[in-house]
């Protein structure tokens, strides 16, 4: 089992940046592909980006490709998603998740056994 605690999610005018953290505890980190996932307000929770379990392949949603950037440090059980060139569209709760072998082609919520709390990102107009 793993457990996952995302931050830093906040306020932030169209055009900014933030880099939302997940640390993970439990059995070992690299044993899973991990995912990041958001749900917009009055939305269902939608695929972002995965990242495989060495960190060598990454997979994005078409919306956020060459704006936001997935990577992992292992050795510190950390995920990351840099979000560049933010839009008021992309104000959300984002999750991260993760799933036990996988590939980054697990795009579905369902796929993913574990879960973060959340952390809400605002984007102002």
């Amino acid at each position: 089992q793993v457990q996952l605690v995302e931050s830093g999610g906040g306020l932030v005018q169209a055009g900014g940046s933030l880099r939302l953290s997940c640390a993970a505890s439990g059995r070992t980190f690299s044993s899973y592909t991990m995912g990041w996932f958001r749900q917009p307000p009055g939305k269902g929770r939608e695929f972002v980006a995965t990242i495989s379990r060495s960190g060598g392949s990454t997979n994005y949603a078409d919306s956020v490709k060459g704006r936001f950037t997935i990577s992992r440090d292992n050795a510190k059980n950390t995920l990351y998603l840099q979000m560049n060139r933010l839009k008021p569209e992309d104000t959300a709760v984002y999750y991260c998740a993760a799933r036990e072998g996988g590939t980054i082609n697990s795009l579905t919520p369902s796929m993913y056994e574990y879960w973060g709390q959340g952390t809400q990102v605002t984007v102002s107009s």
